[in-house]
């Protein structure tokens, strides 16, 4: 017939079968490349590669092995990064049983969840690209070293944004000042979920909260599991825009940026509310 398929049959030119195909696809989906033997962080082209040599014995180009993970349906992604020693368990527990009962006292006693979080922020920090001709390298003035700010924040789900710049490191007793501040704006209880940095469980913080149990509670996060922290999709928003408008060239100019972001979102609830669209943090996003 004159529409029918001409040319080699599909499959035809195929290196490996299709029980071989079958195996490899179960072996990449059910495994790390670290548990697969592959000496590559990630499962790039050349670590499937190599992993089909040694299941198969075939010998694949480096293009052929791509045209196989499309017809597999893998795209090649950003990584979602988490720590090695990462206890799996404790993470499935915290989203399966810790998180729900958290969110279910917080509708019974009324209270407002946030996720907190500290980062740094230094002046010479600029994730973009830049251009140039070929063969030039692209090149930016940067200022002094040292010139750093941190900056601590929590964010709610229905949009709510609250933080504080310090020019020192973070401490127990900064902590308790920003406690204070974020109950001083508080129309309700706050359940204050963040991560176990010293500062946060120390004696001194630790007794601060029992004489205001009545007004907030702590709650940790699971040990190296900051992908669950929804305030780290606001640091990746501030690096990238902070310095959008050229580098800075003091600790005051720098904070006073920060603050200049990071109070454009105080009037942006739809915006924060997005943070929690990203799959780590989405089994909170309708709490």
């Amino acid at each position: 017939m004159p529409h029918d398929r001409t040319g080699r049959p599909p499959g035809s030119g195929r290196s490996s079968n299709d029980q071989q195909a079958e195996h490899i696809q179960r072996l990449l989906d059910e495994n790390s490349p670290e548990d697969l033997g592959i000496a590559a962080p990630l499962g790039d082209r050349r670590a499937v590669r190599d992993r089909i040599r040694k299941e198969t014995g075939i010998v694949l180009a480096v293009r052929t092995v791509g045209e196989y993970l499309k017809r597999w349906g893998c795209t090649a992604k950003r990584p979602r990064r988490h720590a090695k020693k990462q206890d799996p368990q404790e993470v499935q527990q915290r989203l399966g049983e810790t998180y729900p009962g958290i969110e279910a006292r917080a509708r019974q006693e009324d209270a407002e969840i946030h996720w907190c979080d500290e980062a740094g922020v230094a002046a010479d920090g600029h994730p973009r690209k830049g251009h140039a001709r070929r063969g030039q390298p692209a090149t930016m003035e940067v200022p002094g070293p040292h010139i750093r700010i941190n900056v601590i924040a929590t964010v709610a789900n229905k949009g709510a944004l609250r933080f504080m710049t310090c020019k020192g490191a973070m401490n127990a007793a900064l902590f308790i000042t920003f406690l204070t501040r974020l109950l001083r704006g508080a129309a309700r209880k706050v359940f204050l979920i963040t991560d176990r940095l010293s500062a946060h469980d120390a004696a001194v913080v630790s007794e601060w909260l029992q004489a205001h149990k009545g007004q907030i509670e702590v709650f940790y996060l699971p040990r190296r599991s900051p992908e669950l922290n929804a305030t780290e999709h606001l640091n990746n928003d501030r690096k990238e825009n902070v310095h959008a408008a050229g580098l800075p060239n003091n600790k005051e100019e720098l904070r006073s940026r920060i603050q200049s972001f990071l109070r454009r979102l105080l009037h942006l609830p739809r915006h924060v509310m997005s943070y929690f669209q990203h799959p780590c943090v989405h089994y909170a996003a309708g709490s």
